[in-house]
């Protein structure tokens, strides 16, 4: 079925500050101060983590702008590379990119809801449940699904400008050193943990190319997905540096060290317990935007996958509302699964290093597209080849670490890369025809 171009640039925009802005910017801090010490070095990681998604939604900007269609790096990659490659992106992002995303979020805020109601209500449940009721508003109306997810996003960016706010108020703030100094530099440069961190930061960054995914069904792609991606990537990259500052001058280091919910530990320390419970209840309300959003974008690509897999087809089934019910449905109950093995630590590692390799496979792919006479998209990234050699450069950095760290998570994500290839192998050559 043909697409409807029906979104424009504040939905696109909001679809992109609401993937990023969720359970990553909520729950890292206390898990990033456990492996470092300079509060420096800690808020360098948001900002390295926000040079490498903007790099990258510059290139995703060019090759959106040059195939303007949903699927993401499924679309990219399937007309850049080949069709077996292009299915291995969309099966990475279906299930890592965003069912796993959307059960860390669910997790989180079952936390938040949790501490919030003083422990009265169990968070598991308060996860599934919250999942379920997104699950059946995506699955019944496109339209009503992007008027709630607009609504939403303001709602959460309000929520960090607050706590930003409040804390830059604060008259007796905790310290923290903006100057660094040769020590800070050395952990930077030398700590393993650092680039280890960046698995968190970039699954807080998850969500900078949001707008691809859904290129299909917005107006003038070529001319507002590249705004969208960029604006929203800037105004996400500024608030997450901003907001962790706000963290640590609010609590004390050893009070968010190792903890999930540091938005409710420093709502604590700025309002009180009382102001703490609405602090947590508001950060649930964030993290119900972000898990919208996944649940609205994850589908549109999962729908794509029967384009190169006949068995998968009927993901791509809209209802007369034009929402892919099934696809919705199916990232849901991969959602659930992983809501109910419940390991957070584990899903955020599978997914930072998941990605790392689809999304630098879409970047790289600039360089292919370049080369390629007949295609002149109307946006292309300024300081080409540095930006997408950066990008790829800290990928790299990142996913050497990981493999040496987090083997445990690397090595699901090449399993699920290789159940991947199996199903194309047994179901996806027949009948299909590549770009």
């Amino acid at each position: 079925m043909a697409q409807q171009r029906t979104l424009g640039l504040a939905t696109a925009t909001s679809l992109v500050v609401a993937n990023m802005v969720g359970s990553g910017i909520y729950t890292s801090l206390g898990f990033q101060l456990q492996g470092l010490h300079s509060l420096f070095a800690v808020l360098m990681l948001w900002v390295v983590g926000g040079i490498m998604a903007l790099c990258g939604s510059l290139v995703y900007a060019e090759l959106g702008a040059a195939f303007p269609h949903n699927g993401g790096e499924y679309n990219f990659l399937s007309k850049l590379y080949s069709p077996l490659v292009g299915f291995l992106a969309g099966w990475v992002s279906a299930f890592v990119g965003f069912a796993a995303p959307v059960a860390a979020v669910s997790l989180a805020l079952g936390h938040y809801l949790h501490r919030a109601t003083g422990g009265q209500l169990p968070a598991l449940p308060l996860s599934m449940a919250v999942l379920v009721l997104l699950t059946v508003l995506h699955a019944w109306h496109t339209q009503a699904g992007a008027r709630f997810q607009r609504l939403s996003t303001v709602v959460n960016v309000l929520l960090m400008l607050t706590l930003i706010g409040s804390s830059l108020a604060l008259q007796q703030p905790q310290p923290v050193p903006l100057a660094p100094n040769r020590t800070d530099w050395q952990e930077i440069l030398g700590n393993p943990a650092f680039a280890t961190n960046l698995y968190w930061v970039s699954y807080a960054y998850t969500g900078w190319n949001a707008a691809a995914y859904i290129a299909g069904e917005i107006r003038q792609p070529q001319r507002l997905l590249p705004r969208a991606l960029i604006i929203g990537t800037l105004l996400v990259m500024l608030l997450y540096v901003l907001l962790n500052y706000a963290f640590l001058r609010a609590a004390p280091t050893h009070a968010l060290r190792g903890q999930l919910e540091v938005g409710y530990i420093a709502g604590g320390y700025l309002f009180g317990p009382g102001g703490a419970r609405w602090m947590g209840l508001l950060i649930a309300m964030a993290l119900l935007s972000t898990m919208s959003a996944m649940t609205f974008a994850g589908p549109r690509v999962m729908a794509q996958l029967g384009q190169q897999v006949p068995a998968l087809l009927v993901l791509g089934r809209q209802n007369r509302y034009g929402a892919p019910t099934l696809a919705v449905c199916l990232q849901s109950g991969i959602a659930a699964v992983l809501i109910a093995i419940n390991q957070f630590q584990l899903v955020i590692d599978l997914i930072g290093f998941t990605l790392a390799i689809s999304t630098s496979m879409a970047v790289a792919g600039v360089f292919i597209l370049r080369q390629r006479p007949n295609l002149q998209p109307s946006f292309k990234i300024w300081g080409y080849p540095l930006v997408p050699l950066l990008y790829l450069a800290g990928n790299a950095w990142i996913l050497y670490y990981g493999l040496l760290l987090k083997w445990q998570a690397s090595l699901g994500g090449l399993c699920i890369i290789a159940v991947g290839v199996l199903i194309w192998w047994l179901f996806g050559r027949r009948g299909t025809h590549g770009n």
